[in-house]
Protein backbone atom coordinates (compact mmCIF):
# COMPACT_ATOMS: atom_id res chain seq x y z
CA UNK A 1 0.00 0.00 0.00
CA UNK A 2 1.52 3.77 -0.56
CA UNK A 3 0.26 6.01 1.74
CA UNK A 4 0.14 10.20 0.68
CA UNK A 5 -1.11 11.69 3.68
CA UNK A 6 -1.29 15.50 3.69
CA UNK A 7 1.26 17.34 5.69
CA UNK A 8 -1.32 19.60 8.21
CA UNK A 9 -1.87 23.30 6.54
CA UNK A 10 -0.61 22.29 3.34
CA UNK A 11 -3.24 20.82 0.83
CA UNK A 12 -7.31 20.81 1.46
CA UNK A 13 -7.54 19.38 4.70
CA UNK A 14 -6.96 22.76 7.25
CA UNK A 15 -6.70 23.05 11.07
CA UNK A 16 -9.47 25.09 12.86
CA UNK A 17 -11.78 24.32 9.23
CA UNK A 18 -10.42 26.61 6.93
CA UNK A 19 -7.23 28.18 5.51
CA UNK A 20 -7.96 31.52 6.13
CA UNK A 21 -8.69 30.74 9.72
CA UNK A 22 -5.44 28.92 9.73
CA UNK A 23 -2.74 31.22 8.72
CA UNK A 24 -4.97 33.78 11.29
CA UNK A 25 -2.23 34.39 12.94
CA UNK A 26 0.79 33.19 15.43
CA UNK A 27 -1.83 31.69 17.54
CA UNK A 28 -3.37 29.36 15.04
CA UNK A 29 0.10 28.80 12.83
CA UNK A 30 1.00 27.23 16.05
CA UNK A 31 0.90 23.79 15.35
CA UNK A 32 2.08 23.93 11.65
CA UNK A 33 5.77 22.52 12.97
CA UNK A 34 7.85 19.37 11.62
CA UNK A 35 7.06 17.47 15.04
CA UNK A 36 3.51 18.11 14.71
CA UNK A 37 3.42 16.53 11.53
CA UNK A 38 5.50 13.42 12.55
CA UNK A 39 3.65 12.97 14.95
CA UNK A 40 0.62 12.68 12.56
CA UNK A 41 1.93 10.61 10.58
CA UNK A 42 3.08 8.41 13.73
CA UNK A 43 -0.65 8.15 14.74
CA UNK A 44 -2.32 7.77 11.20
CA UNK A 45 0.42 4.96 10.33
CA UNK A 46 -0.41 3.10 13.59
CA UNK A 47 -4.14 3.90 13.44
CA UNK A 48 -4.27 2.27 10.09
CA UNK A 49 -2.47 -0.69 10.61
CA UNK A 50 -4.52 -1.28 13.20
CA UNK A 51 -8.20 -0.70 11.55
CA UNK A 52 -6.55 -2.94 8.73
CA UNK A 53 -5.11 -5.81 11.06
CA UNK A 54 -1.61 -5.30 9.65
CA UNK A 55 0.21 -4.52 12.66
CA UNK A 56 2.93 -6.87 11.54
CA UNK A 57 3.57 -5.08 8.18
CA UNK A 58 6.68 -3.06 7.60
CA UNK A 59 6.38 0.36 7.08
CA UNK A 60 9.13 2.36 4.40
CA UNK A 61 9.17 6.04 4.17
CA UNK A 62 10.10 7.96 1.38
CA UNK A 63 10.65 11.80 0.95
CA UNK A 64 12.28 14.46 -0.89
CA UNK A 65 13.55 17.89 -0.19
CA UNK A 66 11.41 18.83 2.89
CA UNK A 67 9.66 15.60 2.75
CA UNK A 68 13.05 13.96 2.38
CA UNK A 69 14.00 15.59 6.02
CA UNK A 70 10.65 14.48 7.41
CA UNK A 71 11.63 10.51 6.39
CA UNK A 72 14.88 10.58 7.52
CA UNK A 73 14.01 12.66 11.14
CA UNK A 74 11.20 9.74 11.08
CA UNK A 75 13.12 6.65 10.85
CA UNK A 76 15.30 8.36 14.43
CA UNK A 77 12.25 9.62 16.04
CA UNK A 78 9.93 6.89 15.25
CA UNK A 79 12.21 3.80 14.52
CA UNK A 80 8.96 1.16 15.81
CA UNK A 81 7.16 2.41 13.43
CA UNK A 82 9.37 2.22 10.12
CA UNK A 83 11.88 -0.21 9.04
CA UNK A 84 14.01 2.62 6.91
CA UNK A 85 13.51 5.36 4.85
CA UNK A 86 15.13 6.67 1.41
CA UNK A 87 15.60 10.88 1.79
CA UNK A 88 16.21 12.08 -1.50
CA UNK A 89 17.31 15.77 -1.73
CA UNK A 90 17.02 16.33 2.68
CA UNK A 91 19.13 19.15 3.41
CA UNK A 92 19.29 17.87 6.75
CA UNK A 93 22.32 19.91 7.71
CA UNK A 94 21.49 23.42 6.11
CA UNK A 95 21.33 24.38 9.96
CA UNK A 96 23.76 26.65 11.81
CA UNK A 97 27.24 26.55 10.61
CA UNK A 98 26.85 22.70 9.66
CA UNK A 99 27.61 23.78 6.04
CA UNK A 100 29.04 26.89 4.72
CA UNK A 101 26.23 29.16 4.46
CA UNK A 102 27.19 30.21 0.86
CA UNK A 103 27.02 26.81 -0.15
CA UNK A 104 23.65 26.81 -2.19
CA UNK A 105 23.99 29.61 -4.31
CA UNK A 106 27.26 28.51 -4.87
CA UNK A 107 26.32 25.36 -6.43
CA UNK A 108 23.17 27.27 -8.51
CA UNK A 109 25.75 29.75 -9.90
CA UNK A 110 28.15 26.64 -10.94
CA UNK A 111 25.38 25.07 -12.58
CA UNK A 112 25.16 27.94 -14.52
CA UNK A 113 28.32 28.57 -15.44
CA UNK A 114 28.43 24.89 -16.52
CA UNK A 115 26.52 25.85 -19.18
CA UNK A 116 27.73 28.93 -20.16
CA UNK A 117 30.44 31.51 -19.01
CA UNK A 118 28.57 34.27 -21.03
CA UNK A 119 25.28 33.71 -19.10
CA UNK A 120 26.62 33.13 -15.51
CA UNK A 121 28.73 36.79 -16.48
CA UNK A 122 25.63 38.76 -17.90
CA UNK A 123 23.57 37.58 -14.73
CA UNK A 124 26.67 38.50 -12.51
CA UNK A 125 26.77 41.96 -13.88
CA UNK A 126 22.82 42.68 -14.09
CA UNK A 127 22.59 43.34 -9.99
CA UNK A 128 24.63 46.25 -10.14
CA UNK A 129 22.12 47.52 -13.64
CA UNK A 130 19.15 46.67 -11.59
CA UNK A 131 20.71 48.41 -8.29
CA UNK A 132 21.64 51.58 -10.56
CA UNK A 133 18.56 52.11 -12.37
CA UNK A 134 16.44 51.91 -9.64
CA UNK A 135 17.62 54.62 -8.24
CA UNK A 136 16.90 57.01 -10.87
CA UNK A 137 13.77 58.90 -10.72
CA UNK A 138 12.15 57.26 -13.03
CA UNK A 139 13.87 53.62 -12.57
CA UNK A 140 11.48 51.78 -11.35
CA UNK A 141 8.39 52.41 -13.87
CA UNK A 142 11.06 51.45 -16.18
CA UNK A 143 12.12 48.10 -14.65
CA UNK A 144 8.42 47.95 -14.31
CA UNK A 145 7.69 47.84 -17.94
CA UNK A 146 10.78 45.74 -18.97
CA UNK A 147 9.71 42.79 -17.18
CA UNK A 148 6.47 43.17 -17.34
CA UNK A 149 5.08 43.55 -13.84
CA UNK A 150 1.28 44.20 -13.61
CA UNK A 151 2.20 46.54 -10.86
CA UNK A 152 5.26 49.36 -10.54
CA UNK A 153 7.89 47.91 -8.29
CA UNK A 154 8.13 49.13 -4.70
CA UNK A 155 11.78 48.78 -4.83
CA UNK A 156 14.85 47.25 -7.27
CA UNK A 157 15.22 44.63 -4.30
CA UNK A 158 11.78 42.88 -5.39
CA UNK A 159 12.91 42.83 -9.03
CA UNK A 160 16.23 41.38 -7.63
CA UNK A 161 14.19 38.86 -5.03
CA UNK A 162 11.88 37.61 -8.16
CA UNK A 163 15.14 36.69 -10.20
CA UNK A 164 16.95 34.95 -7.41
CA UNK A 165 14.17 32.37 -6.92
CA UNK A 166 13.94 31.78 -10.46
CA UNK A 167 17.65 31.19 -11.14
CA UNK A 168 17.84 28.62 -7.79
CA UNK A 169 14.12 26.74 -8.88
CA UNK A 170 15.88 26.29 -12.25
CA UNK A 171 19.18 24.80 -10.38
CA UNK A 172 17.02 22.51 -8.09
CA UNK A 173 15.11 21.50 -11.58
CA UNK A 174 18.11 20.91 -13.90
CA UNK A 175 17.23 17.70 -15.05
CA UNK A 176 18.62 15.34 -17.56
CA UNK A 177 14.91 15.52 -19.89
CA UNK A 178 12.01 18.09 -19.45
CA UNK A 179 10.11 17.90 -16.47
CA UNK A 180 7.02 19.26 -15.12
CA UNK A 181 8.38 20.73 -11.57
CA UNK A 182 7.38 23.86 -10.63
CA UNK A 183 4.62 25.83 -11.42
CA UNK A 184 6.78 29.42 -12.63
CA UNK A 185 4.03 31.52 -12.83
CA UNK A 186 2.70 30.99 -9.39
CA UNK A 187 6.05 31.70 -8.17
CA UNK A 188 6.07 34.24 -5.18
CA UNK A 189 9.52 35.14 -3.87
CA UNK A 190 10.27 35.62 -0.16
CA UNK A 191 10.53 38.87 0.79
CA UNK A 192 13.68 39.04 3.28
CA UNK A 193 15.84 38.09 0.08
CA UNK A 194 15.56 34.09 0.62
CA UNK A 195 13.22 32.36 -1.77
CA UNK A 196 11.15 29.69 -0.17
CA UNK A 197 8.66 26.99 -1.81
CA UNK A 198 5.53 25.53 -0.54
CA UNK A 199 3.90 23.53 -2.89
CA UNK A 200 2.52 20.12 -2.00
CA UNK A 201 4.29 18.75 0.88
CA UNK A 202 2.69 14.64 1.49
CA UNK A 203 4.11 12.24 4.11
CA UNK A 204 7.84 12.36 3.49
CA UNK A 205 7.12 13.59 -0.53
CA UNK A 206 7.00 16.36 -2.28
CA UNK A 207 5.07 16.77 -5.29
CA UNK A 208 5.50 20.56 -6.74
CA UNK A 209 3.40 21.16 -10.34
CA UNK A 210 5.26 22.84 -12.32
CA UNK A 211 6.18 22.94 -16.52
CA UNK A 212 9.46 23.53 -18.36
CA UNK A 213 7.68 23.74 -21.69
CA UNK A 214 9.41 20.81 -22.70
CA UNK A 215 13.12 22.12 -22.79
CA UNK A 216 15.63 21.51 -19.93
CA UNK A 217 15.74 25.01 -18.52
CA UNK A 218 19.39 26.23 -17.87
CA UNK A 219 20.40 25.27 -20.99
CA UNK A 220 17.56 26.82 -22.24
CA UNK A 221 17.92 29.70 -20.21
CA UNK A 222 21.59 30.97 -21.03
CA UNK A 223 20.53 30.22 -24.71
CA UNK A 224 17.93 32.85 -24.79
CA UNK A 225 20.26 35.23 -22.63
CA UNK A 226 23.54 34.34 -24.97
CA UNK A 227 21.90 34.63 -28.39
CA UNK A 228 20.49 38.18 -28.24
CA UNK A 229 21.55 40.22 -30.94
CA UNK A 230 24.54 42.47 -30.28
CA UNK A 231 23.67 45.45 -28.83
CA UNK A 232 20.80 44.05 -26.58
CA UNK A 233 20.85 45.28 -22.90
CA UNK A 234 21.66 43.34 -20.07
CA UNK A 235 18.20 43.92 -18.46
CA UNK A 236 16.62 42.93 -21.95
CA UNK A 237 18.65 39.89 -22.24
CA UNK A 238 17.65 38.83 -18.36
CA UNK A 239 14.07 39.28 -19.06
CA UNK A 240 14.56 36.71 -21.90
CA UNK A 241 15.77 34.08 -19.94
CA UNK A 242 13.57 34.60 -17.32
CA UNK A 243 10.61 34.53 -19.09
CA UNK A 244 11.79 31.01 -19.88
CA UNK A 245 11.04 30.34 -16.15
CA UNK A 246 7.92 32.52 -15.26
CA UNK A 247 6.42 32.81 -18.94
CA UNK A 248 6.70 28.74 -20.03
CA UNK A 249 3.43 28.94 -21.98
CA UNK A 250 3.48 32.36 -23.89
CA UNK A 251 0.60 33.74 -22.30
CA UNK A 252 1.12 35.31 -19.50
CA UNK A 253 0.71 39.48 -19.63
CA UNK A 254 2.30 40.73 -16.67
CA UNK A 255 3.63 39.08 -13.85
CA UNK A 256 2.09 39.88 -9.89
CA UNK A 257 4.42 39.64 -7.38
CA UNK A 258 1.91 39.48 -4.49
CA UNK A 259 0.28 36.72 -6.35
CA UNK A 260 0.40 33.80 -3.60
CA UNK A 261 -2.26 31.00 -4.51
CA UNK A 262 -0.18 28.69 -3.19
CA UNK A 263 0.12 29.49 0.47
CA UNK A 264 3.81 30.28 0.61
CA UNK A 265 3.09 31.67 3.96
CA UNK A 266 2.81 28.62 5.50
CA UNK A 267 6.73 28.27 4.56
CA UNK A 268 7.54 31.52 5.53
CA UNK A 269 5.88 30.70 9.23
CA UNK A 270 8.11 27.73 9.06
CA UNK A 271 11.10 30.02 8.40
CA UNK A 272 10.65 31.97 11.16
CA UNK A 273 10.12 29.06 14.11
CA UNK A 274 12.02 26.16 13.46
CA UNK A 275 13.29 25.86 9.65
CA UNK A 276 16.44 28.62 10.39
CA UNK A 277 19.12 27.81 7.27
CA UNK A 278 21.43 30.69 7.05
CA UNK A 279 22.41 31.58 3.83
CA UNK A 280 24.52 33.75 1.81
CA UNK A 281 26.06 34.71 -1.40
CA UNK A 282 30.06 35.54 -2.13
CA UNK A 283 31.19 37.94 -3.86
CA UNK A 284 34.41 35.99 -5.65
CA UNK A 285 32.29 32.43 -6.64
CA UNK A 286 28.42 33.28 -7.03
CA UNK A 287 26.90 35.08 -9.52
CA UNK A 288 24.36 36.63 -7.15
CA UNK A 289 24.70 39.63 -5.09
CA UNK A 290 27.39 39.07 -3.04
CA UNK A 291 25.70 39.02 0.79
CA UNK A 292 26.22 38.22 4.30
CA UNK A 293 23.54 36.23 6.21
CA UNK A 294 21.62 38.58 8.98
CA UNK A 295 19.98 37.04 11.59
CA UNK A 296 19.16 40.22 13.08
CA UNK A 297 17.16 40.97 10.07
CA UNK A 298 14.89 38.16 9.56
CA UNK A 299 14.46 38.43 13.29
CA UNK A 300 12.92 42.11 12.77
CA UNK A 301 11.25 40.12 10.09
CA UNK A 302 9.34 37.51 11.50
CA UNK A 303 8.66 39.52 14.36
CA UNK A 304 7.08 41.93 12.00
CA UNK A 305 5.14 39.72 10.05
CA UNK A 306 4.08 37.20 12.55
CA UNK A 307 5.26 38.21 15.72
CA UNK A 308 7.58 35.81 16.82
CA UNK A 309 11.22 35.27 17.10
CA UNK A 310 12.87 32.27 15.44
CA UNK A 311 14.19 29.50 16.99
CA UNK A 312 17.61 29.21 14.85
CA UNK A 313 19.30 25.92 17.35
CA UNK A 314 16.14 24.22 17.32
CA UNK A 315 15.99 21.74 14.98
CA UNK A 316 19.46 20.75 16.07
CA UNK A 317 18.19 20.12 19.64
CA UNK A 318 15.32 18.18 18.26
CA UNK A 319 16.74 15.94 15.28
CA UNK A 320 20.50 16.39 15.99
CA UNK A 321 23.37 18.16 13.12
CA UNK A 322 26.26 18.66 15.40
CA UNK A 323 28.36 15.34 15.03
CA UNK A 324 25.58 13.64 12.90
CA UNK A 325 27.69 11.22 12.18
CA UNK A 326 28.63 9.61 15.43
CA UNK A 327 24.81 10.20 16.15
CA UNK A 328 23.69 8.15 13.42
CA UNK A 329 26.47 6.03 13.80
CA UNK A 330 24.77 5.26 17.06
CA UNK A 331 21.78 5.53 17.24
CA UNK A 332 20.46 5.60 13.44
CA UNK A 333 20.33 2.52 10.61
CA UNK A 334 18.32 1.95 7.28
CA UNK A 335 18.05 5.47 5.88
CA UNK A 336 19.26 6.05 2.06
CA UNK A 337 20.20 9.82 1.94
CA UNK A 338 20.39 10.53 -2.37
CA UNK A 339 21.45 13.42 -4.05
CA UNK A 340 22.25 14.66 -7.56
CA UNK A 341 25.48 17.14 -6.81
CA UNK A 342 23.15 19.91 -9.63
CA UNK A 343 20.43 20.07 -6.62
CA UNK A 344 22.02 22.88 -4.84
CA UNK A 345 20.44 21.83 -1.64
CA UNK A 346 22.41 18.73 -1.61
CA UNK A 347 25.45 21.11 -0.46
CA UNK A 348 23.29 20.75 2.75
CA UNK A 349 22.72 16.75 3.00
CA UNK A 350 24.56 13.79 3.53
CA UNK A 351 26.74 12.58 0.76
CA UNK A 352 29.50 10.04 2.04
CA UNK A 353 28.49 6.63 3.77
CA UNK A 354 27.94 7.13 7.39
CA UNK A 355 27.42 2.92 8.33
CA UNK A 356 26.95 0.20 6.41
CA UNK A 357 22.87 0.81 6.40
CA UNK A 358 23.10 4.80 6.76
CA UNK A 359 24.48 5.21 2.97
CA UNK A 360 24.81 7.88 0.69
CA UNK A 361 23.95 7.58 -3.43
CA UNK A 362 25.39 10.65 -5.11
CA UNK A 363 24.65 11.01 -8.36
CA UNK A 364 27.55 13.82 -10.63
CA UNK A 365 24.39 14.92 -13.01
CA UNK A 366 21.24 14.39 -10.74
CA UNK A 367 19.21 17.63 -9.24
CA UNK A 368 16.40 17.73 -6.56
CA UNK A 369 14.56 14.60 -5.62
CA UNK A 370 15.28 12.90 -9.29
CA UNK A 371 15.14 9.57 -8.41
CA UNK A 372 11.76 9.78 -7.13
CA UNK A 373 10.12 11.11 -10.40
CA UNK A 374 8.40 9.15 -12.68
CA UNK A 375 10.41 6.47 -14.70
CA UNK A 376 10.27 7.47 -18.23
CA UNK A 377 11.88 6.36 -21.64
CA UNK A 378 14.39 9.23 -21.66
CA UNK A 379 16.01 7.95 -18.22
CA UNK A 380 19.92 7.94 -18.52
CA UNK A 381 21.93 4.49 -16.76
CA UNK A 382 23.32 6.09 -14.28
CA UNK A 383 19.72 7.30 -12.71
CA UNK A 384 17.86 3.74 -13.90
CA UNK A 385 21.48 2.15 -11.45
CA UNK A 386 20.92 4.29 -8.81
CA UNK A 387 16.88 3.05 -8.26
CA UNK A 388 17.98 0.09 -8.86
CA UNK A 389 20.71 0.62 -6.26
CA UNK A 390 17.86 1.97 -4.02
CA UNK A 391 15.54 -1.00 -4.60
CA UNK A 392 17.98 -3.22 -3.59
CA UNK A 393 18.60 -1.73 -0.13
CA UNK A 394 14.84 -1.68 0.39
CA UNK A 395 14.30 -4.98 -0.36
CA UNK A 396 17.66 -6.01 1.99
CA UNK A 397 15.35 -4.60 5.00
CA UNK A 398 12.42 -6.00 3.87
CA UNK A 399 14.38 -9.11 3.69
CA UNK A 400 15.84 -8.92 7.22
CA UNK A 401 12.70 -7.53 9.06
CA UNK A 402 10.85 -11.12 7.46
CA UNK A 403 13.64 -13.11 8.81
CA UNK A 404 13.55 -12.03 12.00
CA UNK A 405 9.57 -12.65 12.20
CA UNK A 406 9.79 -16.04 11.16
CA UNK A 407 12.62 -16.75 13.70
CA UNK A 408 10.59 -15.47 16.52
CA UNK A 409 7.61 -17.55 15.17
CA UNK A 410 9.62 -20.32 15.47
CA UNK A 411 10.37 -20.08 18.48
Amino acid sequence: MIIFPEHRYYGESMPYGSGEEAYKNATTLAHLTAEQALADFAVLITELKRNLSAQACPVVLFGGSYGGMLAAWMRLKYPHLAIGALASSAPILQFEDLVPPETFYDIVSNDFRRESVSCFNTIKDSWDVIESEGQKSSGLSYLTETFRFCKKLESADDLSNWLSSAYSYLGMGNYPYPADFFNANAWKPNKRGLFSYKCEVWLCQVTCRCFYGGAVCIPWVCRKIDNCPNGTSILQRIFEGVSVYYNYTGTVDCFDLDDDPHGMNGWNWQACTEMVMPMSSSKKSSMFPAYNYNYTSDEEWCLENYHVKPRPTWITTEFGGHGFKNALKTFGSNIIFSNGLLDPWSGGSVLEDISETIVALVTEKGAHHLDLRPATAEDPDWLIEQRAAEVKLIQGWLDEYFDRKRAVFDM
